[in-house]
């Protein structure tokens, strides 16, 4: 075991000696402080898992968040959170990371202290730390804590612990709100985001296990890993027919290949 590793546990150990409460996507992140928070639990204490059902995620999440969090035995909580309901957020700003992060633990606060959890935790880790997460201030603000941060174990060692772990999502690829499938300033509609999630999983039924559309007005950017370029040309005329059928008018594969974050660039500037 690294010592970073067992850092992770000895942090884990102390959290979970009462009942805890941890935002559960589903990811490798947030599946192995669950898996981490059951093992390390201290007897009697309980281990709540919650998981936002939201507008702005896309529609697979929930499906394995629910059969993850079953593989722990885990108590497993579903939250209603309609983002839209949030003028702020709709307007889609620099910040809308951390309105949505504020509004979304703002709700587990509520339901922490409903089940008697004193402890919050979320899966942020090392690289997070830097790169633009304008969420983090809001986990900050309200006193969430980050095991993974705090052991420093990065998104690599993160898979990695989760592989030993033997949790099934350890590989999962992230799968960010689709508001990142648009620019800042874009006004978010629910319809618009729901043909993007709709574009991405007709991609990944073709075997694109990474993909995302991104909108510029009536221009669509395809990302893909640069590796499977080959397998999109082999696949466009698919692709394109779906597109087109739903609605998308111009549609372009980005050349740089697939990158986390590519609609922050200049965000930093804000």
């Amino acid at each position: 075991m690294t010592q970073k590793e067992e850092r992770l546990y000895e942090i884990m150990k102390g959290y979970a000696k009462k009942d805890i409460c941890i935002a559960f996507s589903g990811g490798a992140d947030s599946s192995l402080l669950l898996k981490l928070a059951v093992k390390c639990a201290a007897p009697g204490v309980r281990v709540h898992a919650v998981t936002f059902e939201t507008v702005l995620h896309p529609s697979c999440d929930l499906d394995i968040a629910k059969q993850v969090a079953k593989e722990t035995g885990a108590i497993h909580k579903i939250i209603f959170l309609d983002e839209f309901e949030d003028e702020r957020i709709k307007k889609n700003p620099k910040n809308r990371c951390y309105l949505c992060k504020k509004s979304l633990f703002e709700k587990l606060l509520a339901y922490a202290d409903e089940a008697g959890a004193e402890t919050i935790l979320e899966g942020t880790n090392e690289d997070d730390l830097h790169v633009y997460r304008p969420g983090l201030a809001a986990v900050r603000e309200l006193g969430v804590k980050s095991p993974l941060a705090e052991a420093h174990l990065t998104k690599p060692e993160v898979r990695a612990l989760a592989r030993k772990e033997g949790i099934s999502v350890a590989n999962r690829p992230a799968a960010p709100c689709l508001a990142t499938r648009l620019p800042y300033g874009s006004e978010l509609d629910f319809e618009v985001l729901k043909k993007i999630d709709e574009g991405e999983q007709y991609m990944k039924s073709l075997g694109f296990e990474i993909v995302r559309i991104r909108l510029h007005g009536n221009v669509t950017r395809i990302e893909v890993p640069v590796a499977e370029f080959g397998k999109f040309m082999e696949q466009r005329e698919a692709v394109l027919a779906k597109l087109k059928e739903l609605g998308f008018v111009y549609v372009t594969l980005d050349m740089e290949g697939f990158r986390s974050g590519s609609m922050d660039v200049d965000a930093h500037d804000a």
